[in-house]
């Protein structure tokens, strides 16, 4: 069963320090994320399981909720608590969420690169 949480619970989470990826292109993110938010770009969820938390939910974002759920869900199948973010960045800007834009490069736990809002994370 694929979990959907709305961007009201969402912005809550968050603000508690939820850990957050965003499964858009580095081109996306960087046009605007989540701050906080760990780019793993759909292709590369599966690769990375490993860096996801097992006791603790994982929120799924991409742009409109669509390649979200799909993350989530592989997720889900792996056993990690994993809720994708209804409506996606959009929903989040929309209803009036910060946009981070500046970037820096920070290794991931496994030796992938990942980009994460510049002095969070690193």
């Amino acid at each position: 069963m694929i979990r959907e949480v709305d961007v009201r619970t969402f912005a809550a989470a968050h603000r508690d320090g939820a850990f957050v990826i965003d499964v858009r292109e580095a081109y996306e993110y960087a046009a605007g994320h989540v701050p906080g938010a760990l780019l793993v770009p759909l292709a590369t969820v599966h690769a990375r399981m490993g860096e996801f938390p097992r006791h603790e939910p994982v929120y799924v974002i991409c742009a409109s909720g669509s390649r979200s759920l799909a993350a989530a869900s592989w997720l889900a199948s792996a056993g990690i608590d994993a809720w994708s973010v209804a409506g996606g960045t959009s929903a989040w800007a929309s209803a009036g969420g910060p946009l981070a834009r500046r970037l820096r490069a920070a290794p991931g736990p496994n030796g992938l690169g990942a980009l994460r809002e510049n002095g969070l994370g690193a």
